[in-house]
């Protein structure tokens, strides 16, 4: 007698838990099953499951496929995030039907199918060990598979990561050579070739005294005839507790029916993620932009999503803003105008995920939008750059994967800051698996998959906290880049790699979406309209809590120095030609940094005061000096990893100031109009890219003549550059290093260094995360005193911790007025003002009609400076309201005489 699928009926109803499906877990005494004969075909699994890599995995025809069938690509995997094999002893069984994605293709012993269990462990954040898959370490895990001929047996994932295992970053892939656990192994001798005959997978686990047995068995499918079992006796019980996951290596297969129980099985339904992964937004100007960043969906799943706020202290709510679902970035952006932002407002995002093919079930994603901090002196910004998730190989105890950076966002949230700022490589594209560059549809699949470890890590910090994301170079899978307009420079000899004739590499549908996920919550772009090959802009201002926010996009319009000097040799930015003098030749004509769309926002949001704004900041990539040196007789940075970390207190003696056009130290026109346009909102900098925390005041014309700068550190830097120049900075402070004060950077501009993080040995474990320097920045702004101080923070450092410090030479402390160190020339009478407090002063030069500078001053006196002699306009009041008044023909004078006018309002 016969049943369902062809088995026999005794056979299945052995088999019956792996053969009936439900769409959320069972309860615990049931175990898990999945649900994917109900689910929609989509590239995304669900929210219990997390897929390496995302492009490689889907739902298609009521199964789970895994279509990567690649020679070269190792193991891939599906981790149930929901369920995990608990320390304690006990009983485990798992089964799965399976079979060949590519049938009539000739079975191998190179392919596999199957299980890994045990990755990771209770001393390993789920998250990270949900990214277990072909890279070994301590805490790999066991692999029970089945292969192309039907021989069961199990694999060691754990080993030495070293450059030396077949399965490490960058090294061959191999896995056949990796180590076969011995096993007793029966049954009926594997599937005759050619027999693309699906099978059931079954893996028990059993404790024996202090050890683990483990018995796998495939069964056909059909007939539920025995085709092979393997018995694997005393497994230690360290590798009997973590992860539960599918895998499949090379070939390709096909799943469905996967079933998980025992009394050693952990239930941890809090651990499902999705389908909204994080959110992003901001408030200006009384206008919330919020972006819902959401998986790869199906063509029948809900399009449409709702953001809904909470009504009073009770459970109602209500829908402020619908969205439609945009594709390739996959995401929901939402906007209220008129939002009142003088409360906390909980919010939550609404979306009905298609479960069946009538049938969806809701999922929400809480959050709260804080009351908007008017009245509190200090305004902090926490500001990060460079998330790597790995150095090296995979060591779960050890140096090698530092995702998901819980350290980082537990520090981070000591600080309570009142607002995060990425400045760019959230994603690295060659980050634990290398990049999919072509075709586009998969590339985008990379790329969201290496952005939703972002999301992961940082998510629970940016639900709550706004957040300004911008993207650099590595977000759009360049080394660097120089966007030059959007449009390419030609093709030429001398030019060596595609991205330095500038332009972006990656297709204009990648580009966008890519700045769909990271900046579409930000304030709508002050110039819209799209670069050449209809490239979306995102440069705008942020107006939060009196502090006003300038964002650049520095490189969209950066020209390419390859295309500029071809004398140079220039590759990847670094001059080749050791004849040609960075210094007298760099600066060539039509060169550009920011480009004339981003000056002018710079200009006029100088001008612009209104809405009580008291301090201004940029916010950019990258620090508009050169703060880096090499070993001569360095020609680029290519040796940079090779580098010794020096020892606490060792001063390389070799190091000389280098010349890389990657930094906005190049070109040096370009970055002094941006200085000199900053200044005159006496803006502090912010920002990341250089991986080397330090803490500078920009010169012009002379040093100190602009404002200080704050270029944090990596959260994990794989690329430590360093400080050292061979000669000492004049003008120290007493008792500063010599690696401090003014210089010369290696294009000639202006620079003193106040501090720098050099990286040392530390004497920290891991060392290859802490020796190189990482942590993140931290910016204190005063209302009432108008001072600012800039931190930047190892990672290592626990702020709550009694005396807990910064880096050396953090803090640095400085007043608004610094940002602007022009010395004057003459003055103007002093101002004595009636009737209005903190009053904004603007300073016009009649004789063109030039803006000198504006400033919300403190109090009621304030004595305008100049810079030269002549008649000045100054205007007066609150900026944006009809409270301003114009004092004009005010003559300078060269003395700071006691003349005053008194302004009433």
């Amino acid at each position: 007698m016969t049943g369902w699928c062809g088995a026999p009926l005794a056979y299945l109803l052995l088999l019956l838990p792996a053969c009936v499906s439900v769409h959320h877990a069972a309860p615990e005494e049931d175990g898990f099953r999945s649900a994917w004969h109900a689910a929609p075909d989509r590239t995304w699994i669900g929210p219990q499951f997390f897929a390496n890599r995302l492009a490689d995995w889907r739902l298609k025809d009521g199964r789970l496929e895994c279509t990567q069938a690649r020679k070269r690509l190792p193991v891939r995997t599906l981790h149930c995030l929901t369920r995990a094999l608990k320390p304690e002893a006990g009983t485990l069984v798992v089964t799965v039907r399976t079979g060949p994605l590519h049938t009539g293709e000739k079975p191998s012993t190179d392919a596999w199918t199957g299980f890994l269990v045990g990755g990771g462990g209770p001393h390993v954040d789920p998250r990270l060990t949900a990214l277990t898959h072909h890279r070994p370490g301590e805490d790999g895990g066991l692999l029970a598979v089945m292969d192309g001929r039907g021989r069961v047996h199990f694999r060691d994932n754990s080993g030495d990561p070293g450059k030396n295992n077949p399965w490490s970053i960058g090294g061959a892939v191999a896995p056949e050579r990796t180590p076969v656990l011995e096993a007793t192994s029966t049954g009926g001798g594997g599937i005759p070739d050619g027999d693309p005959a699906p099978v059931v997978l079954r893996l028990v686990g059993k404790s024996v005294g202090e050890t683990y047995a483990l018995t796998m068995t495939a069964h056909r499918l059909d007939t539920g005839a025995l085709l092979r079992e393997a018995i694997l006796e005393g497994v230690n019980p360290d590798q009997m507790d973590g992860c539960l996951a599918l895998v499949s290596h090379r070939g390709g297969h096909w799943f469905s029916d996967w079933h998980i129980e025992g009394s050693k099985v952990a239930v941890h339904e809090d651990r499902a993620w999705g389908p909204v992964l994080c959110a992003l937004h901001t408030v200006s100007g009384g206008v919330l932009k919020m972006t819902a960043q959401m998986p790869p969906l199906g063509d029948t799943d809900t399009r449409t999503a709702r953001l809904q706020i909470r009504i009073g202290g009770g459970n109602s709510w209500r829908t402020v803003a619908e969205s439609t679902l945009v594709e390739d970035s996959w995401t929901f952006p939402f906007r209220v105008e008129n939002w009142d932002s003088s409360r906390d407002t909980p919010y939550r995002i609404v979306y009905d995920l298609r479960a069946g093919k009538d049938t969806t079930t809701r999922h929400d994603y809480r959050g709260t939008v804080r009351a908007e901090p008017l009245h509190q002196d200090a305004f902090t910004v926490a500001a990060f750059t460079g998330h790597k998730a790995y150095t090296g190989g995979l060591r779960w105890n050890h140096d090698g994967i530092w995702f998901p950076h819980g350290d980082v966002v537990r520090a981070v949230k000591h600080h309570d800051p009142d607002l995060l700022f990425f400045s760019g490589d959230q994603v690295y594209e060659g980050d634990m698996t290398p990049a999919i560059r072509r075709p586009c549809e998969k590339a985008l699949l990379d790329y969201l998959y290496k952005w939703y470890r972002w999301c992961w890590a940082f998510g629970d910090l940016a639900r709550d906290i706004p957040t300004v994301c911008i993207p650099d170079d590595h977000d759009v899978y360049h080394g660097n880049i120089w966007g030059a307009g959007g449009v390419r420079a030609e093709a030429a000899e001398h030019i060596k790699l595609d991205q330095d004739r500038g332009g972006y590499r990656m297709p204009t549908r990648f580009v966008n979406a890519v700045h769909r996920t990271q900046v579409s919550h930000l304030p709508d772009p002050e110039d819209p309209a799209p670069i050449a090959h209809d490239i979306t802009v995102y440069h705008t201002r942020l107006d939060y809590a009196g502090v006003s926010f300038a964002i650049l996009a520095d490189r969209m319009w950066k020209s390419a120095p390859a295309a500029l000097m071809p004398e140079g040799r220039v590759v990847n930015g670094w001059f080749r030609n050791p004849d040609f003098d960075p210094v007298a030749r760099a600066d060539v004509p039509g060169a550009r940094l920011l480009g004339p769309r981003q000056l002018a926002m710079l200009e006029s949001w100088a001008v612009d005061w209104s809405g009580g704004a008291w301090m201004k900041v940029v916010l950019s990539q990258t620090l508009f000096a050169n703060v880096a040196t090499l070993p001569r007789p360095a020609r680029s940075d290519a040796g940079v990893l090779s580098m010794k970390i020096p020892p606490p207190g060792v001063y390389p003696a070799t190091d000389v100031r280098v010349a890389d056009c990657d930094s906005n130290s190049w070109p040096p026109s370009g970055r002094n109009r941006a200085l000199r346009a900053m200044r005159k909102a006496f803006a502090l900098h912010i920002a990341g890219d250089q991986h080397l925390g330090s803490t500078v005041r920009y010169g012009v014309d002379d040093w100190g003549d602009a404002g200080y700068a704050m270029c944090v550190p990596s959260i994990a830097n794989t690329f430590p550059r360093r400080w050292y120049p061979g000669v000492k900075g004049k003008n120290r402070h007493p008792g500063a290093p010599r690696n401090t004060g003014e210089f010369l950077d290696g294009f000639g501009n202006r620079v003193t260094v106040h501090a720098v993080s050099n990286p040392v040995i530390s004497g920290r474990e891991p060392a290859g995360l802490h020796d190189r320097a990482p942590g993140y920045g931290i910016a204190r702004l005063h209302r009432k005193t108008r001072e600012i101080s800039l931190e930047c923070w190892p990672r290592w450092a626990d702020p709550s911790a009694a005396g807990a410090a910064p880096y050396p030479g953090w803090p640095v402390r400085f007043r608004q007025v610094d940002n602007y160190g022009r010395k004057p020339k003459a003055w103007l009478p002093e101002l004595a003002v009636e009737g209005l407090a903190d009053a904004v002063v603007q300073v016009v030069d009649e004789a063109d009609g030039s803006l000198v500078y504006t400033l919300r001053i403190q109090g009621q006196r304030f004595r305008p400076w100049v810079f030269g002699p002549g008649r000045y306009t100054v205007r007066i009041g609150e900026a944006g309201t009809k409270q301003m008044k114009a004092l004009r023909r005010l003559e300078a004078s060269p003395h700071r005489e006691t003349s005053e006018i008194r302004v009433k309002f």
